[in-house]
């Protein structure tokens, strides 16, 4: 048996025709569609890209207890287990992130991986001298600059190479079996580069400076760059799916259609001035983000062609995947459910909720009914730690230049589902403005409850204000708390009622809803 994971980055599903939509031009995940169980329910858990990939590969959520960080060496992975257990994996990706401070123990889990250059940030091309920048909107930094001039042909793109590289690995691997082949592209992931023919086919007229990486803010674009921003997305996502087919055509080739089980998702989506905004991260998860695309493909095609209304989430793949495999830890920490009796229609129900979020900022949940999105009650965030054994987070590590004072670290047993010493680290630390994205970590536009009945008004433009629906969603959220093994003063930062821990702040007895 064999398995595939095609994860893409920053893919929304209402740019996709399995959602409906009718404008952009993805033919191979129709193809794809025929082939497989659509999921209509199916959300996001930790946020953003690392937090989102560490939820996947360890079937746990982490955003209630640490923002951005890297595999914990108390972990257990996906390709760890399946090592262990005689199955062998690799990874091919172009998401840079995973060889910065932050992202470290990912892909080294696997028996062997790829990285393909250029991305972003990415720091590949090297010149001593700043090159001189053409003008734009938005951000573009020198280093992709440095980067794209190695961009010459569309197959020099990183998504595309990166799908050759998977390729490659097919058919140097054609006669193998027992494997997980993990393809990852960080497109449509901003910047929205991409060769002009893409955005000829959106007919695109755009004739101002260069603007393909939108900042995330408040939007204050023209209605024309806002037109010619959503082309450039839409174009990447249909360059995207060319290239996807290309690796579909090669399934098709070696007849692995049969014996091969494969998952299409991706980790978020994005915002392109719904809601007035851009971006992600620093304003409530709308659905543009957090519900997401899901495609699997079951050997033999069975069930092909259906669909599932179950809840689901991105920490189901690595119980998924062990499922499959016929591999059953007698014990683990795994919080996710198997997709397997839901692709086999042995059950319509797997879960009857699904929680999601960045740390530090609004608890989301919903039943796909409603969504609810839950604030901190103090100002300041507080009380909020996060929990880590390694010290590092995007790009940097926890040093005296995000830490106040080194005494505010404390180090011991402090979660629940290990035994594992680690530091608590003041939440303090991601309050922090990063002014080349124009917004705090902690977010400005975070600090209220919203609820929203997402089957009569699924854009959420009309927040709903009804006490006993939101008390069932409170009550909701504090039982999924328990339930995912929340820190206890989250119960306090969220004024949720813990039944477990005495309440003794006044601020938390004047707010706490039950």
């Amino acid at each position: 048996m064999k398995a595939i994971v095609i994860l893409t980055d920053t893919l929304r599903r209402d740019f996709l025709s399995t959602y409906s939509n009718t404008d952009v031009k993805t033919p191979n995940l129709e193809r794809l569609q025929k082939k497989s169980v659509v999921f209509d329910q199916h959300w996001a858990g930790s946020l953003p890209c690392m937090p989102a990939r560490r939820d996947m590969m360890t079937g746990r959520l982490n955003f209630l207890e640490r923002n951005w960080g890297p595999i914990e060496p108390f972990d257990e992975t996906l390709p760890e287990t399946l090592n262990e257990n005689g199955i062998f994996s690799h990874i091919v990706t172009d998401h840079y992130h995973y060889f910065e401070k932050g992202g470290e123990n990912y892909c080294q889990s696997f028996n062997t991986w790829d990285l393909i250059r250029g991305q972003e940030h990415d720091p590949w091309v090297s010149k001593v001298n700043d090159p001189e920048l053409p003008e734009y909107i938005g951000r573009y930094p020198k280093q992709y600059h440095l980067n794209r001039s190695r961009f010459v042909e569309e197959k020099d793109f990183t998504s595309p190479k990166t799908i050759q590289s998977a390729i490659q690995w097919l058919d140097n691997n054609k006669d193998a079996d027992d494997y997980l082949l993990w393809v990852e592209m960080f497109d449509p992931h901003e910047p929205f580069d991409l060769p002009s023919e893409y955005l000829d086919l959106y007919d695109d007229e755009y004739d101002g400076p260069l603007y393909m990486w939108p900042k995330y803010r408040k939007n204050a674009s023209s209605e024309k760059d806002l037109a010619h921003v959503r082309n450039r997305y839409s174009g990447l996502v249909t360059m995207m799916d060319k290239w996807i087919g290309k690796l579909l055509d090669k399934m098709d080739e070696q007849n692995m259609w049969e014996d091969t089980m494969l998952i299409f998702t991706t980790d978020h989506g994005t915002l392109l001035d719904e809601h007035e905004f851009m971006g992600k991260n620093f304003m409530p998860l709308y659905n543009e983000i957090s519900h997401l695309p899901l495609m699997v493909h079951m050997p033999g095609g069975k069930n092909a062609g259906t669909r599932t209304d179950a809840l689901t989430q991105n920490i189901d793949i690595m119980p998924t995947i062990l499922d499959f495999f016929g591999v059953h830890p007698s014990e683990s920490n795994m919080q996710g459910k198997s997709w397997l009796p839901l692709l086999e229609k042995q059950e319509s129900k797997r879960r009857n909720y699904a929680i999601y979020g960045c740390f530090g900022k609004n608890v989301n949940i919903t039943d796909g009914e409603f969504t609810y999105f839950r604030a901190a009650i103090n100002e300041n965030n507080s009380p909020l730690n996060l929990y880590t054994s390694m010290p590092t987070t995007l790009t940097h590590y926890y040093n005296d230049e995000y830490i106040k004072d080194f005494k505010d670290i404390e180090m011991g047993r402090f979660l629940k589902w290990t035994d594992y010493p680690v530091y608590k680290i003041p939440g303090y630390t991601i309050s922090l403005t990063d002014e080349s994205l124009g917004f705090t970590h902690r977010g400005e536009f975070i600090g209220e409850n919203l609820l929203f009945n997402i089957q009569l008004d699924y854009s959420q433009e009309r927040p709903i204000k009804d006490p006993n629906t939101e008390k069932k969603y409170v009550d909701l959220l504090a039982a999924a708390l328990i339930e995912y093994d929340a820190p206890d003063e989250q119960f306090e930062r969220l004024g949720l009622k813990n039944p477990s821990v005495p309440i003794d702040s006044e601020l938390y007895r004047k707010n706490v809803k039950n």
